[in-house]
């Protein structure tokens, strides 16, 4: 039986899903669903200190890459006692996990056999769901795949085919980073459509922009929802002053709606996995409580006061 390593924890839980759990012999560091993969061995670690404010995150993160230095550290020799015979990473983001160069610098001080690396990459549900296809094509259980594919979809169809009966679509705008301000992009914009809303200040697709508070105003939308990268609830609380208390926030439409919210953007959203369908079903929860519930409110999101 093939040993599998994963370095990110989106495709640790695709690997869960497909039935691989007692094949994974390693994750890293970030790696911490399902309830109990914490007790595999941690293969990275990262270079700063992630209990820092925001803009010492996002300067310390954009020092190390114009140095051309990765984020996080992959500990070569824990590897190589491990012996995994595939190993799931990304290319996609340098913040979000140890990347395919990390790992090859890895591997490259092995002797004896080298390991399969299986990289994705995805910026679309449809890539999401093909990077789905891969790690189980990867692991010799394609058949799995197409049945979790099959299952997921259809759960992403019930919420874009009841959403798409309502007459109302909020427009959204999704806070991904609050110091700087940045907007969620790549498949949120298709989330938030799905769920029978309107992304603003985003493309589809497309990397994460950084935004200034001026350009928020400006898009005055119906309601925010801050979900950032790695924070959890309790986090992203502590930090939400940095926005609503920017001069202007209060007349903001949503601010004035009482439609601010606040997600977990750590176990949700940013990663591309199976849980994005539960992602869906909160923004579909938020934007139209009235035709939507799915049990996230309290665990999954809150209403901020006004």
């Amino acid at each position: 039986m093939e040993r599998i390593l994963s370095l990110l924890p989106s495709l640790t839980e695709i690997a869960c899903a497909l039935g691989l759990r007692e094949r994974l012999v390693g994750r890293s560091h970030e790696c911490d669903f399902p309830p109990g993969i914490d007790t595999l061995p941690a293969c990275t670690a990262p270079k700063l200190d992630v209990a820092a404010p925001s803009a010492a995150i996002h300067a310390r993160v954009g020092e190390l890459v114009r140095e051309g230095l990765s984020v996080y550290r992959v500990d070569a020799e824990r590897l190589r006692s491990l012996g995994p015979d595939l190993i799931l990473t990304q290319d996609h983001c340098a913040v979000c996990a140890a990347s395919s160069k990390d790992v090859e610098a890895a591997v490259r001080e092995w002797l004896g056999g080298t390991p399969r690396v299986l990289s994705v990459s995805p910026s679309t549900l449809r890539e999401v769901w093909a990077s789905l296809l891969a790690v189980a094509e990867a692991a010799g259980v394609p058949e799995r795949g197409r049945a979790l594919s099959a299952q997921l979809t259809e759960r992403v169809g019930t919420v874009g085919e009841r959403s798409a009966s309502l007459g109302e679509r909020p427009r959204l705008a999704c806070i991904e980073w609050l110091d700087p301000l940045m907007v969620a992009g790549n498949w949120m914009p298709e989330l938030v459509a799905l769920a029978g809303g309107r992304s603003v200040l985003a493309p589809s697709g497309a990397h994460s922009p950084s935004i200034s508070f001026e350009e928020l105003a400006s898009a005055d939308p119906d309601a925010i929802l801050v979900l950032p990268c790695g924070f959890d609830l309790a986090r992203t609380r502590a930090e939400l002053p940095r926005l609503t208390e920017q001069p202007g926030f209060a007349s903001l439409r949503a601010a004035r709606a009482g439609r601010v919210y606040v997600a977990d953007g750590n176990q949700y959203f940013n990663r591309p996995g199976p849980r994005l369908v539960d992602s869906l079903e909160i923004l579909a929860e938020l934007l139209h409580p009235a035709a939507f519930s799915f049990g996230f409110e309290g665990r999954g999101w809150l209403r901020v006061s006004r």
